[in-house]
C-alpha cells in the first residue's frame, strides 16, 4: 500500500517513510524485547535530549503547527525522555512494542496501523474542520481546519505527528500492518528509512512477521 502527501502538506515540510507486514502474530512482549528495553535504558543514561538535533527538528515543526512540545512531546523523545528519567517503558503487546523500540532508538514517531481497517489510499492533508477523530485513550474529537492529519477514504487515522486513532488501532486479531515514519523538515530522509527498517527487524524477530520493502514519500 502506498501513501500520498498532498501538496498542502509538503510546503509544511511533511514527508513519510513506509511500508507494511504480513504474517503477524499480536502477543504479549517476550523476554527477549524486554532485555532489550533494559539494554537501551543503560546506553541513553543521562543523556541530554535538549541538545540532540532530531529533537529540535521535532520541537521546531510543533511550534510550526501550533504544538507546544513542552506539554505535548515527540513520541519518540517522550519515549526516551521516560527511560532516561527512569521510568518504565509502556508495554502493550510485541507489536506495538516493536514500534516503540525503534521509535525510542531513532527518536522518530513511527505509526503502526491495521491494514485490514485501512479502506483505500491513506493521504497527508489538512483537515478542512469538522471531521471527527477517535484517540487511543481519549474521547472523540471534533477538528478544527489546517491540521495536518492522515486519513483514508472513510475516516481520520492520524493526527500528525503524535495521535493514532483507535479505529485503525492494533487489536489480538490484527494479521497485516501498515508502518508509517513521519518526516519533517531537518530530519533526514535516511534516518527515517533507518527507522522503517529497524521496525520491521524487530516486527519480524518479536512477531514473526514478514516484511515489505520500505519508501520514502
Amino acid at each position: 500500500m502506498t501513501i500520498e502527501v498532498e501538496e498542502d502538506c509538503r510546503r509544511l515540510g511533511i514527508f513519510v517513510a513506509t511500508s507494511s507486514a504480513e504474517k503477524v502474530k499480536v502477543e504479549q512482549s517476550p523476554e527477549e524485547l524486554r532485555r532489550e528495553v533494559e539494554s537501551i535504558k543503560e546506553e541513553i543514561k543521562g543523556e541530554d535530549l535538549t541538545r540532540n538535533p532530531v529533537v529540535r527538528a521535532y520541537r521546531e515543526f510543533y511550534w510550526r503547527i501550533g504544538l507546544d512540545p513542552t506539554k505535548v512531546r515527540p513520541s519518540g523523545e517522550a519515549l526516551r525522555r521516560r527511560l532516561i528519567n527512569g521510568r518504565d517503558f509502556p508495554f502493550i503487546n510485541n507489536v506495538v512494542d516493536s514500534g516503540n523500540l525503534a521509535s525510542v532508538r531513532t527518536l522518530v514517531p513511527i505509526g503502526l496501523y491495521d491494514l485490514d481497517k485501512v479502506k483505500g489510499t491513506p493521504r497527508i492533508t489538512v483537515s478542512r474542520g469538522g471531521e471527527s477523530f477517535h484517540p487511543i485513550g481519549g474521547n472523540v474529537d471534533s477538528l478544527s481546519s489546517g491540521i495536518p492529519i492522515m486519513r483514508d477514504d472513510e475516516k481520520v487515522m492520524h493526527v500528525f505527528p503524535h495521535r493514532d486513532s483507535r479505529l485503525t488501532a492494533i487489536s489480538q486479531s490484527t494479521t497485516k500492518l501498515l508502518i508509517v515514519a513521519a518526516g519533517v523538515p531537518n530530519v533526514p530522509r535516511e534516518l527515517l528509512l533507518e527507522a522503517i527498517k529497524l521496525t520491521l527487524y524487530y516486527l519480524e524477530k518479536y512477531c514473526g512477521a514478514s516484511g515489505k520493502e520500505v519508501v520514502v514519500i
